[in-house]
């Protein structure tokens, strides 16, 4: 280490100017008067006396009277035991620095990794109680008898709850009735297969526990819209589309509600294709805004890729809807774009779509 090195350590620690002006000479000499010091060392007489004081109550000179006021550097042993032991601090504190910043990554986003699936489920049952839209499910007839007074809770706060419940043939296990269904949730379908343990919550929160052995047992909760959408598909594709439904609050009569654009789509498509007149209202976010609009008119198309509803392709399946899923409505300021979860080319990211009336050209009563 060089002068200029020394220097800018001693100023870390926080010695001032003078006082390291003096300490550095006093090393280089081993002992000095105090005027001499102040000469060598280019301090001002004046300040030299406080300078030694101040530099001896932190150890690191003694002073002593021969003739006059002299000084020399002490035996160094303290003043390295405390450089140490702040170097020591600092670099803790820089690797806990480092490692709250990747924990809380990068704009409040989070994904924490949790031994015990307990965590997990735990985790799940705060977040499902927090819900204000909507809730998706992917659990064993024991997971949900767990969750079911959380899922209460939201759903009397109008949130839609989907459940996919899941079984194996080696561990046979009887479903819910429609009685434990009821008040807990909007839909239930039962996959005869083992899944993963997954709860998504307003397209914020992702709580995800691998099919394991007992041993080795992990979680994962994210809390991250990006990925919490990777779920959603894997839910829907995996979990959800081709299984049977054993429970379901969905009926014939309207107004309709929908928090999922593209199973509205699937819905209106067909009554589209024979010519219904359909009317909407649609609630979410102006793309670019985090303020909540509400838009109300008549449906006159719904795009999605390779398919036209004009062309006889009156019932998209859910991979075709995979990409744009967009719903036109016509409103008295114009016609807006609406798109679902992740949407990118329309006017308004729906939470909420209210199918309020159905009308075909010889009748006058809603469908």
């Amino acid at each position: 280490m060089d002068t200029d090195e020394l220097r800018r350590g001693l100023q870390e620690v926080g010695l001032s100017t003078y006082q390291i002006d003096a300490y550095v000479t006093l090393l280089d000499l081993g002992s000095a008067s105090a005027t001499s010091l102040a000469e060598r060392a280019d301090v001002p007489r004046s300040r030299i006396y406080d300078v030694l004081r101040d530099l001896e109550d932190e150890g690191y000179v003694e002073t002593y009277k021969q003739d006059a006021l002299r000084a020399r550097a002490r035996e160094p042993t303290e003043v390295l035991q405390n450089l140490k032991s702040r170097a020591e601090t600092l670099s803790k504190t820089a690797t806990e620095i480092q490692d709250r910043w990747q924990q809380a990554g990068v704009g409040g986003h989070r994904i924490s990794i949790l031994k015990r699936v307990e965590t997990v489920i735990e985790r799940a049952e705060e977040a499902i109680q927090d819900a204000t839209n909507q809730v998706q499910l992917s659990v064993t007839p024991e997971q949900y008898d767990r969750l079911v007074p959380a899922l209460k809770t939201c759903y009397e706060n109008d949130v839609f709850v989907s459940v996919s419940i899941n079984t194996s043939y080696e561990q046979p296990t009887d479903l819910p009735t429609d009685e434990e269904f009821a008040d807990v949730v909007t839909e239930a379908r039962h996959r005869h297969l083992p899944a993963p343990f997954l709860v998504l919550v307003d397209r914020e929160i992702a709580c995800f526990a691998p099919h394991t052995e007992p041993t080795g047992q992990y979680g994962a909760v994210f809390e991250d819209e990006t990925l919490t959408y990777i779920f959603h598909w894997y839910f829907e594709a995996a979990l959800w589309e081709s299984w049977a439904i054993v429970y379901t609050t969905h009926s014939e009569t309207l107004p309709a509600e929908y928090v999922n654009i593209r199973r509205c789509i699937r819905d209106i498509a067909p009554l589209l294709a024979d010519g219904a007149t359909i009317t909407a209202t649609a609630r979410g976010r102006e793309m670019g805004r985090r303020q909540s609009i509400s838009l109300s008119g008549e449906i006159t198309d719904i795009l999605y890729a390779n398919g036209d509803i004009r062309e006889g392709d009156q019932t998209p399946s859910l991979s075709t809807l995979a990409g744009q899923a967009t719903i036109v409505l016509r409103t008295e300021d114009g016609e807006f774009g609406i798109g679902g979860w992740g949407a990118v080319l329309e006017d308004l990211e729906a939470d909420r779509i209210i199918i309020e009336a159905v009308t075909y050209p010889d009748c006058e009563e809603d469908a």
